[in-house]
C-alpha cells in the first residue's frame, strides 16, 4: 500500500525527472519538447506539499488523505 508521504515524493521526484529530460541535449529535441509541455502545468514541490498540507488539515471530505506535507 502506497503511503501519502511514498506518493507525494514520487510526485516530485517525477517533476525533477521531466526537468533533467528537458535539460538533456543528448536527447532528440522531441523528446526535450515533450517534457517541457508536460513540466508547464505540473505542480511544482511547493505546491505538491502544500496540497498535502491542506489535505491534511481538512474537516470532513474524504477519509484517507492522498498527498503528505512531508516526503520523509
Amino acid at each position: 500500500m502506497t503511503m501519502p508521504s511514498e506518493r507525494t515524493r514520487s510526485i516530485i521526484q517525477t517533476r525533477e525527472f521531466l526537468v533533467d529530460l528537458s535539460r538533456d541535449k543528448s536527447l532528440p529535441d522531441a523528446v526535450r519538447t515533450e517534457a517541457r509541455r508536460l513540466l508547464r502545468h505540473y505542480p511544482t514541490a511547493d505546491e505538491v506539499l502544500l496540497a498535502g498540507k491542506v489535505e491534511e488539515q481538512r474537516e470532513g471530505g474524504l477519509p484517507w488523505v492522498f498527498l503528505s506535507s512531508r516526503i520523509d
